[in-house]
């Protein structure tokens, strides 16, 4: 039972920090309005609290390595509430809300380091992917929450009201984070001698990696502008988007635990993320056509986009600190979210370049070749495993 309240705190963190690191892309449509600023300079302010993130990142991963979780995560958690409440309450100007933006993301990395690897530590092999699965509903959670809250606090109390309720939901869960959390028993052999650096010697972590970040571009090419696409192609007024947004990182959601349950049953990770991978590139590719040419269909592959393109998070994650091991995780979970976040970081304002200079679909459709991309590198398994705890396997194209 413990373990289950582990994870629901952990995801719960997770969720908070996802709120507020992706949260700003349902603000598009105020700061355009409010602040009269363009889809290139809000682009701009969107990559703000994932730039502070990649900055921050393995510091955090280090620390939860060298002094356990639940301090890390209190403190970081505790430390973007304060972040946050400032940007909310304290400036005024595009410049001095994009520095507490990267503040708060620089101290919300903790919780992506270190959260990933309090629900490892809590559970075994065989139901690691599915509590990583769980555990990666964050992501989609933290942007449903968003999607819903963020249009209609805007609308009633401006950008202060909206990022404040953020501030306050940080705050909370990092009281219950220190209250509550327990770190994990850690192996006595891990504990008495250093242990090897798995990146010697090996790319296949790296690999796990590149793979990884390149299926970033597609999830945030669809998550960041499917709310002001249906506002300026099909019409929608921004909470009805927002509505439908939620919907679908509700969705996001679902994918990514059924997926995790499947990686525990197969026994691989590697194997159903190119598959996945593979499909996000058809997905992303059809949206692309429903954006050149729009119809009804333009919103219903947009929600099964948005939920398709986050499932494989959870699978990279757990293949990531199974390879890394005990001693290792919260580094390699830091290099693996460095990765994923800075090209998350870059990805809204290149992407709003690229759309502004020519219009959605040409977006979608550099998007769907690079899964394509990473459909190519990921290290499958030469043979199928036996169980996804075994030895490290030989690694094919």
């Amino acid at each position: 039972m413990r373990r289950w309240i582990m994870l629901a705190l952990g995801t719960a963190a997770q969720t908070a920090a996802c709120a507020f690191v992706y949260g700003i892309p349902y603000l598009a449509d105020t700061l355009r309005r409010q602040e009269h600023l363009d889809l290139t300079q809000v682009g701009l302010l969107v990559a703000c609290p994932t730039a502070g993130l990649v900055l921050a990142l393995y510091l955090w991963g280090a620390a939860a390595d060298r002094w356990g979780e639940r301090v890390v995560i209190a403190l970081g958690l505790g430390a973007a509430s304060a972040a946050l409440a400032g940007a909310a309450w304290g400036v005024h100007g595009m410049v001095a809300l994009g520095l507490l933006l990267v503040l708060a993301g620089a101290a919300g990395a903790s919780v992506y380091s270190a959260s990933g690897r309090l629900v490892m530590g809590w559970f075994t092999a065989r139901e690691r992917g599915l509590a990583m699965g769980i555990r990666q509903t964050s992501t989609p959670l933290g942007m449903g929450v968003a999607a819903l809250a963020m249009p209609p606090l805007s609308g009633a109390h401006g950008l202060g009201g909206a990022i404040g309720f953020l501030a306050v939901v940080c705050g909370v869960i990092a009281i219950l984070i220190a209250l509550f959390a327990a770190d994990p028993a850690r192996p006595a052999k891990a504990a008495a001698e250093p242990a090897p650096n798995p990146y010697r010697g090996s790319n296949l972590l790296w690999r796990i990696h590149g793979s990884a970040a390149l299926l970033v571009i597609p999830q945030f090419t669809a998550g960041a502008f499917a709310l002001v696409l249906l506002v300026d192609v099909r019409g929608w007024s921004p909470v009805h988007a927002g509505q439908l947004i939620a919907a679908a990182q509700g969705l996001g959601a679902v994918s990514r635990i059924v997926v995790g349950r499947w990686s525990d049953r197969v026994g691989e990770r590697l194997r159903p993320m190119r598959q996945l991978a593979v499909a996000t590139a058809a997905l992303v590719g059809a949206t692309a056509l429903a954006t050149a040419f729009p119809s009804p269909l333009t919103p219903v592959l947009l929600v099964a986009a948005i939920a398709l393109t986050s499932s494989t998070n959870g699978l990279s994650f757990t293949s990531t600190a199974e390879h890394a091991g005990p001693a290792w995780s919260g580094r390699a979970l830091g290099v693996h979210n460095t990765g994923q976040n800075l090209t998350a970081a870059v990805v809204p304002p290149l992407m709003g370049a690229v759309i502004s200079a020519t219009a959605y679909w040409p977006g979608f459709v550099l998007a769907a070749a690079t899964a394509c991309v990473s459909a190519a590198i990921i290290p499958v398994p030469a043979q199928a495993p036996a169980s996804a705890a075994g030895a490290r396997r030989t690694i094919s194209a």
